[in-house]
């Protein structure tokens, strides 16, 4: 009886019979490719046969590294968005304080140049708060007494007349603006030198003329400056400009609205006139004249009681009343 190999054991022996042949057609394959160059074209053509089935096995993995990818960008582009749009706020607000400083610093130059041209002294005040006052206009400075700030003075910016101080205290001051109704500013037309009084109407923005005859030579657009007769503000300084002119014959006097030419109601920064109290004292003369006319009273009294003038003067006697009858000063 013959001995018979399992079948296992054949499978294996043809295995290696096969592995043993594919390996020494290798060898002689990189020989003949080392020495001769000749698989090159072989090996380019084979790459090119198996790019798709590369391309195919390898989608998977780059269809999972295309979602991470996207889902890891999605992410970090929602944090940058929210970088940014915090960084456009502060920006934003860093403009508009860029902005209001620069209106600040054009203003604050307007100013310095106004008080070099002046002939007086100016202090600059910021205003601290408007009054809570609905029916007044008025505002509060960061100026007062130990300023040099009295009662009185005028307050200006660059273009022209504010108001007036009307409170004085240590360390602030009250102004009273021009269209408060209770205030009231004489001045002078440019055009023809017509002198008349500004009163504030108690609204924003609006000046009247008041008591102009209806022929006054006043015309739309008529700029009016400060006269300084009064004394207290110095002549020369914008006021207002004609904005409304009225004439009816009915009536006795025109009816005359201006605009304020400074900015009543957008300045931050204004200048304080440092001018002093001009109200003269009353003239020597007026007591002089009281006690003339208190000493002729007397005298005449004394003629009507002793039918003579005193120290030679000879006095008109009284007209006599009805009931009585004149009496002769012979």
């Amino acid at each position: 009886m013959e001995y018979s190999p399992p079948p296992l054991f054949k499978q294996g022996a043809s295995a290696r019979a096969k592995m043993v042949f594919f390996a020494l057609i290798a060898l002689i394959l990189l020989g003949v490719d080392s020495h001769m160059r000749s698989l090159a074209v072989v090996r380019q053509v084979i790459s090119t046969a198996l790019y798709p089935l590369q391309v195919v096995a390898l989608a998977p993995r780059d269809v999972f590294y295309s979602i991470g990818d996207y889902f890891t960008s999605l992410s970090d582009t929602k944090s940058e968005n929210e970088k940014l749009k915090l960084q456009q706020t502060a920006n934003a607000r860093t403009l508009q304080q860029g902005q209001q400083l620069l209106a600040e610093n054009a203003q604050l130059r307007h100013l310095l140049g106004t008080s070099e041209r002046l002939p007086v002294k100016s202090v600059m005040g910021e205003i601290l708060y408007d009054t809570r006052d609905a029916f007044t206009r008025k505002i509060v400075l960061d100026r007062g007494i130990q300023h040099g700030v009295e009662l009185g003075q005028p307050v200006i910016d660059h273009i022209g007349v504010v108001g007036q101080v009307t409170r004085v205290f240590p360390f602030t001051s009250e102004v009273t603006l021009l269209t408060d109704k209770n205030q009231a500013i004489p001045v002078q037309v440019v055009r023809n030198g017509l002198r008349s009084v500004a009163y504030g109407r108690g609204q924003s923005n609006v000046l009247d003329l008041r008591f102009m005859p209806t022929n006054a030579d006043i015309q739309k657009g008529d700029v009016l400056v400060t006269s300084g007769i009064d004394g207290v503000y110095p002549a020369g300084l914008a006021v207002a400009t004609v904005s409304l002119v009225e004439n009816k014959s009915a009536d006795s006097f025109a009816r005359i609205v201006c605009q304020p030419s400074a900015g009543l109601d957008r300045n931050r920064q204004l200048l304080i006139l440092l001018t002093a109290n001009k109200a003269e004292p009353r003239a020597p003369d007026d007591t002089k004249d009281k006690n003339a006319k208190m000493t002729g009273i007397l005298r005449h009294a004394a003629s009507r009681t002793n039918g003579t003038s005193g120290k030679g003067i000879v006095e008109t006697p009284p007209v006599p009343s009805s009931s009585q009858p004149a009496t002769s000063t012979r």
